[in-house]
């Protein structure tokens, strides 16, 4: 199994905001593409910013590109995430899960 793990920052005013809109775009994206286990998102505010980290599991690599496309690297923005979010991450990483 692989994890796909992406890192997000918004203002902390926005994290409620955006973690409903994750809800409604990424998460269903991710569990509806074939060869996905499950998806977890997690967030913390730290004084005006609000991190969130989305790892979603995969049965393989091949199953992540029917989610990502052919640059499995590349994060998935939804057009709404512009409108939150601090920056655009460049990249997602993955990882073996061995436990």
């Amino acid at each position: 199994m692989i994890a796909r793990m992406w890192r997000g920052r918004t203002k902390a005013s926005d994290a409620e905001a955006y973690q409903q809109l994750v809800a409604r775009t990424g998460v269903p994206a991710c569990t509806a593409t074939p060869g996905n286990r499950g998806v977890h998102v997690f967030r913390r505010v730290e004084d005006d910013v609000a991190e969130f980290l989305f790892v979603s599991l995969w049965e393989s690599y091949e199953a992540i590109e029917r989610f990502s496309g052919p640059d499995r690297d590349k994060p998935v923005y939804f057009p709404e995430d512009a409108a939150f979010l601090l920056e655009l991450e460049p990249k997602v990483a993955h990882y073996e899960v061995v436990g």
